[in-house]
């Protein structure tokens, strides 16, 4: 598991840090273009734009935050980019990215938000989870904390519920959690897609 790197995984690891390293230098400046932002937002600087839907995903809010995304890219996303190639695997981790910005305009819009910004990978890193934990159910994980190891399909099921489980209760407002959940449902509904357009026609 993230042995190798893979061509897509690479590449998108050097963008992320490449877009960082233009974070610390232009500041907020360039979060106001390339963040996501709410639907008719309060300020036209960050307003919405289409291209958010996917730029976001290569902004980050830390060093920390780009740090665990990486991680885990590096970690999950060789295996995946190996099994999809590297084609599906680049489409596949867009559709992520761009689930978790749909379900986040959806939470923005019913709870009428018109002031905030979501930056970060982690909506691909999670379709990037989902899938890991479909392809090598009975693979072994280890939590970080505790350390407790576990088959892939259940600690992606436990950390898909307390996603959800966050979100509604609305703790760690700070963490988008439903954008998240919008990474796992797209890269699932990608999956789906795509098996049925397999299956053989009687």
């Amino acid at each position: 598991m993230g042995q190798t790197l893979t061509p897509v995984v690479r590449y998108l690891l050097i963008a992320c840090v490449a877009v960082f390293g233009m974070q610390l230098l232009a500041g907020y400046r360039l979060a106001d273009v390339f963040a996501l932002s709410p639907v008719g937002g309060a300020f036209d600087a960050t307003s919405f734009h289409s291209w958010q839907l996917i730029t976001y995903g290569f902004l980050h809010g830390g060093f920390t935050h780009l740090l665990f995304n990486m991680f885990a890219l590096y970690m999950f996303g060789p295996d995946i980019e190996r099994l999809l190639g590297y084609r599906r695997f680049l489409i596949y981790y867009i559709v992520c990215v761009i689930g978790g910005a749909v379900a986040q305009l959806l939470v923005w819009r019913a709870l009428d938000i018109t002031v905030s910004q979501v930056v970060g990978a982690s909506a691909g890193i999670f379709g990037l989870l989902l899938a890991y934990g479909l392809a090598f159910p009975h693979r072994r994980l280890m939590l970080i904390f505790p350390p407790i190891p576990m088959p892939a399909w259940l600690f992606v099921t436990l950390y898909g519920l307390l996603e959800l489980y966050l979100g509604i209760a609305g703790r760690e407002t700070s963490v988008a959690h439903f954008a998240h959940l919008g990474g796992m449902v797209g890269g699932f509904a990608l999956i789906m897609y795509w098996r049925a357009s397999v299956r053989p026609r009687r």
